[in-house]
This record gives C-alpha cells, structure tokens and sequence, in this order.
C-alpha cells in the first residue's frame, strides 16, 4: 500500500513561489506515474500536472503551463512541484496522487490514481 504524504504548501504573495514536494513510502514510486490536483473551496478537483513513470513525459493544465514544473526523483521516492508566479486563483489544497502504469504515458481522470495524499494548503494573497 504506497501512502503519499505532500509537504511545502504555506502562504505566498502574488508573483512569489513555493515547492511542493509528495514523498512515497510502502512501494516503489517509479511504478507509477504521478499527478498533481488541486482544490479550490467550491470547486471540483482539477488536474494540475502529471509526470510519467521516467520522467520522460509531462502533463500540464492551461493555468499551470509556463508557471508550474513537475518533476520527480525515483531513487528518493519523491515527486515534486514547483510553482512560480503564483496568482491568487492558484489559492486550493494541493492533492499528489499516484497512478499505476503499465503501458505508455497518458492523462487519465483522477478516478484512475489508486493513492492520494492528504493535501497541502496553499494560498496566494495579492
């Protein structure tokens, strides 16, 4: 059973970063591919990035693209996000999530990602 813990959510002003880092344990990472969600209050659960199992193929929402990074270090069974210019509608939990992959890399919907984590918080103020 992988459990997935998020970390390095907090408070940022408009235009700052943060990196937000989700560590596996109880399995192997690269087995996966891995996705970023996020939650706004009101809102459903979006995607935000995704990573496939080697690193070799990324995902990235519209609102993310140019501003997020998804990258991943199998060996530290770590995935990680990192986020610049940050915008007040970035402001939602932040959920990572692993989806056991066999074949080629694709987005799939967030009902195909076996493990969540508990999400971190972040808010962007202006």
């Amino acid at each position: 059973q992988v459990q997935l813990v998020e970390s390095g959510g907090g408070l940022a002003q408009a235009g700052g970063s943060l990196r937000l880092s989700c560590e596996a344990s109880g399995g192997t990472l690269s087995s996966y591919a891995m996705g970023w969600f996020r939650q706004a209050p009101g809102k459903e659960r979006e995607i935000v990035a995704a990573i496939g199992r080697n690193s070799g193929s990324t995902y990235y929402a519209e609102s993310a693209k140019g501003r997020f990074t998804i990258s991943r270090v199998n060996a530290k069974n770590t995935v990680y996000l990192q986020m610049n210019s940050l915008k007040p509608e970035d402001t939602a939990v932040y959920y990572c999530a692993a989806e056991p992959v066999i074949g080629p890399f694709r987005v799939v919907p967030p009902t195909q990602y076996d493990y969540w984590g508990p999400g971190t918080q972040v808010t962007v103020s202006s």
